[in-house]
């Protein structure tokens, strides 16, 4: 062989070397696969995780990969399914994913709001002041998955006596809650109901004209979202993530930025007990399979 050709040889050898080393370490290269139910627009959810992810990639000293999901089920059954390590969870899909895992699922974190959270029944008519008002409308909830725009809404108006179904004119699903508000202001419909802070932050952002919508009655207080990983995440990871989000302090301007992108004053522990009232209010309204 002669020489020219040893030299190639070699370096063909050196390149092939190279690049299964690197597919190897990329594949060695530990990633934390995170999603979010689609309750806001793709891009609106991206926008707020990338400050988090890269905080939660030097915390943790791993690649975290966010990745949306088209509806509220595809984040359940991603997770469930390994196909997700971590889930920004509703109450009502974190215990759809309990159910569907045979509790193979832990919820982790949640913002100290979701202790205490609300929903909000808005319309552009002077004639609906009262949940009371709603029979003979057209109502909108957000998606049925979801707990602040369904499943707890629908609770309320069946404690107040009203079956969607039976007492009003016509009932539909917008599937996120900025999609409700614009079908209310729009005329769609004469009412819906959506998450409390998603509200807020479109009437801070000036993305909604109050003088034509607003708010007729504000539910009580319930559990609601949480920051989900499955039971199988190793316990190191899994408190060392949980440490993560608990360290976040608004008085630090890098970590208040984090927080208000995720509409928090700061995160707490929480435990699956704490949606044991949602769970019942899903099989009470026939939810919950």
């Amino acid at each position: 062989m002669s020489s020219s050709k040893i030299i190639k040889a070699f370096f063909a050898i050196a390149f092939a070397s190279v690049t299964l080393l690197t597919a190897s370490l990329s594949q060695a290269q530990p990633v934390l696969r995170v999603s979010a139910i689609p309750d806001e627009s793709p891009t609106e959810l991206q926008r707020k995780f990338k400050p988090l992810g890269e905080y939660l990639e030097k915390k943790l000293g791993m690649k975290v990969e966010f990745t949306p999901v088209t509806d509220y089920a595809a984040s359940v059954e991603g997770l469930i399914n390994d196909k997700l390590d971590m889930v920004w969870f509703g109450g009502f899909t974190f215990v759809q994913a309990k159910v569907r895992s045979h509790d193979k699922v832990i919820p982790l974190v949640q913002r100290a709001e979701d202790e205490k959270f609300q929903s909000v029944f808005i319309t552009t008519r002077n004639d609906i002041t009262s949940l009371q008002d709603l029979k003979g409308k057209t109502f909108t909830f957000g998606s049925e998955s979801s707990t602040s725009g369904h499943l707890m809404p629908r609770s309320f108006l069946l404690a107040a006596h009203i079956n969607p179904e039976n007492d009003m004119k016509r009932i539909a699903f917008s599937g996120a809650h900025d999609a409700t508000v614009a079908a209310v202001a729009g005329g769609k419909v004469d009412a819906g109901a959506l998450n409390i802070s998603v509200w807020n932050k479109l009437v801070a952002a000036g993305k909604v004209d109050t003088k034509a919508v607003h708010v007729f009655y504000t539910t009580p207080g319930y559990y609601d979202y949480n920051w989900t990983v499955r039971s199988d995440m190793a316990p190191a990871l899994r408190e060392k993530l949980a440490k993560a989000f608990l360290d976040l302090n608004a008085n630090n301007a890098h970590d208040k930025a984090i927080l208000d992108l995720q509409r928090a004053s700061s995160f707490i522990r929480t435990k699956a007990e704490n949606y044991s009232a949602i769970e019942t209010a899903a099989r009470s309204a026939g939810l919950l399979k």
